[in-house]
């Protein structure tokens, strides 16, 4: 029979092993409006939960939120967890949820533009951390939801769409209460992003 270590875990061939269930959903639509006008939206939601010889998620597992195919007025590990404003150099959680709408027209020619709204953000839930800024516990903490908005130019080359997107913090869930809304809702705090293809 397995021994466990001094933490309370048993391991294989002397490396802990984790265990977890994780489940994602992804919901993608494009209505085409004509013209090469395009709404495109997504949703996405996604809970790892750890069990037995685990207390938290293995880093490769886990969510992150921010970057060109997310919340583009992030960069990518930058947003959450919740309203903790980020604590370490790649933030991640065990939670997440995410919302894009974008409306892609055409400029002229291969040029085409688009403006877009990215809300979402990740938490920790049923895991070894206790932070509350960091954690989610009830819908009371759907406060911290972070909004992005911002515009961008594409450029089809047939085979693939070169994109640049500028993102502006429309509501950042670091800041107090109260003073979330537009603060830094300027091209000094910009994110700029460039991507291949549409971001979903």
């Amino acid at each position: 029979m397995q021994k466990k270590d001094d933490q309370g875990r048993y391991d294989v061939l002397g490396v802990n092993y984790s265990q977890y269930v994780k489940t994602e959903i992804d919901y993608i639509k494009h209505w085409d409006w004509g013209n090469k006008n395009i709404f495109a939206l997504r949703a996405f939601g996604g809970i790892a939960i750890p069990y037995g010889n685990a207390n938290s998620i293995p880093f490769i597992r886990s969510f992150f939120a921010g970057g060109p195919n997310d919340n583009r007025a992030w960069q990518a590990y930058d947003l959450g967890p919740g309203s903790s404003g980020g604590r370490n150099e790649f933030n991640e959680a065990n939670l997440k949820l995410a919302f894009n709408a974008e409306y892609r027209y055409n400029l002229f020619g291969a040029l085409n533009s688009a403006f877009f709204i990215d809300v979402g953000n990740i938490w920790n839930v049923l895991d070894i951390v206790d932070d509350p800024a960091a954690t989610f516990t009830s819908l009371a903490d759907l406060k911290d939801i972070a909004v992005g908005s911002g515009a961008g130019l594409r450029y089809d080359f047939n085979f693939f769409v070169l994109r640049f997107d500028v993102g502006l913090k429309t509501y950042d869930p670091s800041r107090p209460l109260g003073a979330r809304w537009f603060k830094d809702y300027n091209l000094a705090h910009a994110v700029y992003n460039v991507g291949i293809n549409y971001p979903f």
